[in-house]
C-alpha cells in the first residue's frame, strides 16, 4: 500500500475521507499541497477534541463550587519595592537570567485589524515620542536585562506568529536588525491550527486542494512549542528550549506596553517558590469588571470569566473590604520547562472551547466556493489558561496595574485600552519614575519617555 492510499484509509476510518472528493482531478502541484497539509494533522485528535468540546458545552450546566486562591498561593509587591523579599527575588531571578536559564515566550499572532492596520500587532506605534513599536519597546527591554544580570547573559525570544503574521513579523524584525538582539535568539514559530468544522464534526473544505484551518486560540502555544519551528527546522521547539539549557520561561501576549519581559522578581518568586506555573495578576477594579479571574473552581485551579461566576459571588467582599475575587489575569505566566512538556500528556483532557463561525466552503457535490450569510459551521479554541486545572501548585504574584499592565486591544479614539490610553499610560509610568528619583518637572503637560539605556540613578 503507498503512502498515499495509506493517509487516504486513515482519513476515512476517522470519518473523514471526504477530504479526499477532488484528489483525482488535482493536478501533481494540488495533490501534493494537499498531502502535506493532511499529513499535518491529525484526524483523531481532531475527532476527540470535537466529542469532547461539543460535550462540555452542550451538556447539563455542572454544579460549580468556587473558592478564592489559598492566601499562600499569592503574594503582592503593590507598595513594597524595598521589601526584603522582593530583593531576594530579584536577585534570583537575575541569578538565573545570568546562567542561561531563562528564555521569553511572546504571544504574537494577532494582527491591528481592530487598531485599523493590516500589519501584526507587535509593529503597532502607540505615538511614543521616539515612535517605537511595541516589538522594540519589549526587545530594548531583553536587551537590558541581559546587561544588567552581566556575565554573557542571553535570553532567547521565542516570538509565537500565526499564519497571516509569520512573514511579516519575520520581515520586520530583519528590517528592524532584530533590534540590536542577535538573530540566532530571536525564534519565530507558528500556533496550532485545528481544522473548521461542521457541526457534526466534519472538516470543510476552502479550495479542492486545501482543508479550511483556523488558529486554535492563544492556547495554540502548547501545540506550537510540539512543532518544529519551520519547515526545515529538524527539532521542536521544545528541543531547541531545552538544548539551550532553559529551565524557565517567561510567557506574555505583545498588546502590553508595560510588560516587564523576563521579570527578575516574578522569575525570583515562581523559583523560590518551586512552582510548576506561575500567573502575574492585577486587583480587579470593581465587581462587574469584564475580567478572568483566578480562583478554584471545583477545586481546581481556572480563570474563571466574570459571566461564569454569579453576581452575587463576583461582588462579594472579605471583612477587610476587598473584593473576595480580585486576582484578575493579565496573560502574563511563567513555566517551569518541565511542566510545558507536561502538558502532551494531558492534551487528551483539554476541553476546546467552541465558537460558531461563518466558514466559506467548497460544496462537495457542485464543487463551488459557498460563502455562508449566518453561522454553519465551528472552529475549536483553546485559551492559554486552559491547563491551569492541571496544575498541582500555582503561585500568583500581584502587581500594580499602572506599573505593569496597559492592554491595546480597541480601535483608536474608543477611550478604553486604546493606542492613546497605552501611549499615556506609558508616559505616566516614566514620569512616577523620574519624579522617585528626584527629578522636577515644572508644568502638567510635559512628556518625557526613558529609553531602557537609562540610568535614572545618573539623572
Amino acid at each position: 500500500m503507498s503512502n498515499i492510499q495509506i493517509l487516504r484509509a486513515r482519513y476515512e476510518n476517522a470519518g473523514q475521507g471526504h477530504v479526499f472528493t477532488f484528489f483525482d482531478s488535482l493536478d501533481d502541484k494540488q495533490r501534493l499541497k494537499l498531502i502535506n497539509q493532511l499529513e499535518s494533522i491529525d484526524p483523531e485528535r481532531v475527532n476527540r477534541i470535537f466529542s469532547k468540546s461539543i460535550k462540555a458545552n452542550d451538556g447539563a450546566p455542572e454544579e460549580v463550587n468556587f473558592k478564592p486562591p489559598p492566601a499562600d498561593s499569592i503574594q503582592s509587591i503593590i507598595g513594597t519595592p524595598k521589601d526584603q523579599s522582593v530583593s531576594q527575588w530579584s536577585s534570583k531571578g537575575l541569578e538565573a537570567i545570568r546562567q542561561g536559564q531563562v528564555g521569553v515566550l511572546l504571544l504574537a499572532g494577532g494582527q491591528g485589524t481592530r487598531l485599523g492596520s493590516g500589519d501584526p500587532k507587535g509593529c503597532y506605534d502607540i505615538g511614543l515620542p521616539s515612535r517605537k513599536s511595541l516589538f522594540q519597546l519589549q526587545a530594548e527591554k531583553i536587551a537590558r536585562l541581559q546587561v544588567l544580570a552581566g556575565g554573557s547573559a542571553e535570553i532567547p525570544w521565542y516570538v509565537m506568529t500565526s499564519g497571516p503574521t509569520r512573514k511579516p513579523t519575520e520581515e520586520y524584525f530583519r528590517q528592524k536588525a532584530f533590534f540590536g538582539l542577535k538573530e540566532e535568539n530571536v525564534i519565530f514559530f507558528e500556533q496550532g491550527v485545528l481544522p473548521a468544522l461542521t457541526v457534526e464534526g466534519k472538516m470543510f473544505l476552502e479550495s479542492p486542494d486545501s482543508v479550511s484551518v483556523a488558529p486554535d486560540g492563544n492556547g495554540g502555544l502548547y501545540a506550537g512549542l510540539r512543532s518544529a519551528s519551520s519547515s526545515s527546522a529538524s527539532r521542536s521547539v521544545l528541543d531547541d528550549l531545552e538544548s539551550r539549557g532553559i529551565k524557565y520561561v517567561h510567557a506574555y501576549c505583545v498588546d502590553n506596553c508595560l510588560v516587564k519581559v523576563a521579570d527578575p522578581i516574578f522569575l525570583g518568586y515562581c523559583i523560590q517558590t518551586s512552582t510548576p506555573c506561575g500567573v502575574k495578576v492585577v486587583v480587579k477594579s470593581k465587581p462587574n469588571e469584564s475580567v478572568g479571574v483566578l480562583a478554584l473552581k471545583n477545586g481546581h485551579w481556572s480563570v474563571v470569566e466574570y459571566s461564569e461566576m454569579p453576581e452575587s459571588i463576583a461582588s462579594s467582599r472579605t471583612p477587610n473590604g476587598e473584593l473576595t475575587y480580585k486576582s484578575a489575569n493579565i496573560a502574563n505566566h511563567f513555566y517551569t520547562l518541565d511542566f510545558l512538556k507536561s502538558v502532551e500528556s494531558f492534551d487528551f483532557q483539554l476541553s476546546y472551547h467552541v465558537a460558531h463561525k461563518k466558514i466559506p466552503h467548497i460544496d462537495l457535490k457542485t464543487k463551488e466556493l459557498v460563502k455562508p450569510t449566518k453561522p454553519n459551521g465551528i472552529k475549536l479554541e483553546l485559551f492559554i489558561f486552559d491547563v491551569f486545572p492541571f496544575v498541582n501548585a500555582l503561585s500568583l504574584l500581584e502587581v500594580d496595574r499602572s506599573e505593569e499592565f496597559s492592554p491595546l486591544k480597541n480601535a483608536p479614539g474608543t477611550g478604553v485600552d486604546d493606542p492613546q490610553t497605552s501611549r499615556q499610560d506609558l508616559l505616566n509610568q516614566q514620569k512616577r519614575w523620574l519624579n522617585a528619583a528626584g527629578c522636577q518637572m515644572s508644568g502638567s503637560n510635559i512628556e518625557v519617555e526613558i529609553s531602557t539605556q537609562d540610568d535614572l540613578n545618573k539623572i
